[in-house]
């Protein structure tokens, strides 16, 4: 009961993410069990709960684990030019080329979704219940980060072109004031990946590619709006709070053509996807009549652990 409550009353604090923003990766999650064959819908359905939930544990991870945060980017335009053919794909071939410090430094999510792609196979081949709960909704984060153009490239947040602010402006309040009212998520089905290491740098390069759009033209957009257009006093999670007005919102999703939208019904698919390939590349065990497995003391301790990181940062007002 204690730890439901505090399920409850960090639900209730969440304000700002890194990156998808917790609105988004749990929707990214939940629309993604919908894309599952009904083999794997008879575990992941009941489960929705906890898939949607916990696929914000990563963020709340940063506030824990000093390894976490290259996680969840890559600043790809520090190895040169798009298409980056400078930057190795294998992971042992880029600390070779650059050195281990260097690529941390620059961000591992490519090679970070991969390892977890292997570790939710392992677990379907253990019919390990709560390993496949806990490592798809992790997974899930992982992905829709490389979806999003701010998450692969140095410029993260505008930092260097006086636009701070657009990161969490592209990836939160973008989906969470239009998504549910204007974004289509009827995506179609999940889908065999048979290269998960192309499959993984196809989208990377997708989404660095389209981080100078995401740049360029919210600073063109601002200089059709004055300061007190630009942003507003709104409500946001049943508070008033200065963001970006819901006027300049709706003309940056226009401006860029619907790619918030798009981006994300990648995400989703992609999801999706990833977890139903691992679960094939598993043998496709029966998940019909899988035991249900416990979260070990460990697991609720770190899930403990997570959220009262979050929560501190939150009452220290690192947080919004």
């Amino acid at each position: 009961m204690k730890k439901l409550l505090l399920l409850l009353l960090f639900s209730a604090l969440y304000k700002q993410s890194f990156c998808w923003g917790f609105f988004a990766h749990q929707r990214i999650n939940y629309y993604a069990v919908f894309l599952l064959p009904p083999e794997m819908m008879v575990f992941y359905k009941p489960n929705i709960q906890f898939i949607s939930d916990h696929a914000v544990d990563p963020d709340k991870r940063r506030y824990a684990v000093a390894a976490e945060a290259p996680r969840h980017y890559i600043d790809i335009d520090n190895y040169g030019q798009y298409p980056w053919k400078e930057l190795p794909v294998k992971y042992e071939e880029a600390i070779k080329k650059y050195s281990e410090d260097t690529i941390l430094a620059n961000g591992i999510v490519p090679w970070w979704i991969q390892i977890m792609q292997q570790r939710l196979t392992n677990a379907f081949k253990q019919k390990d219940a709560a390993k496949i709960l806990k490592l798809s909704a992790e997974i899930g984060h992982y992905i829709a980060d490389s979806h999003v153009p701010l998450h692969v490239n140095s410029n993260h947040d505008g930092q260097t072109t006086n636009q701070k602010g657009i990161h969490g402006f592209w990836e939160s309040r973008v989906p969470e004031l239009l998504a549910e009212k204007q974004f289509d998520f009827m995506i179609g089905k999940a889908a065999y990946i048979p290269d998960i290491q192309k499959y993984v740098w196809d989208r990377v390069r997708e989404s660095g590619a389209a981080s100078d759009t995401v740049l360029k033209d919210e600073a063109m957009l601002t200089k059709q709006f004055s300061s007190d257009t630009k942003y507003s006093f709104e409500e946001r999670n049943g508070k008033i709070a200065r963001q970006y007005s819901s006027a300049f919102t709706i003309a940056y999703n226009k401006m860029l053509d619907g790619m918030v939208e798009r981006r994300m019904r990648l995400a989703i698919s992609s999801v999706a996807s990833f977890w139903y390939t691992a679960w094939v590349n598993a043998g496709q065990p029966n998940l019909k009549n899988i035991k249900k497995t416990a979260f070990t003391q460990e697991d609720l301790k770190e899930f403990e652990n997570l959220n009262n990181a979050w929560r501190d940062n939150v009452i220290k007002g690192r947080l919004p």
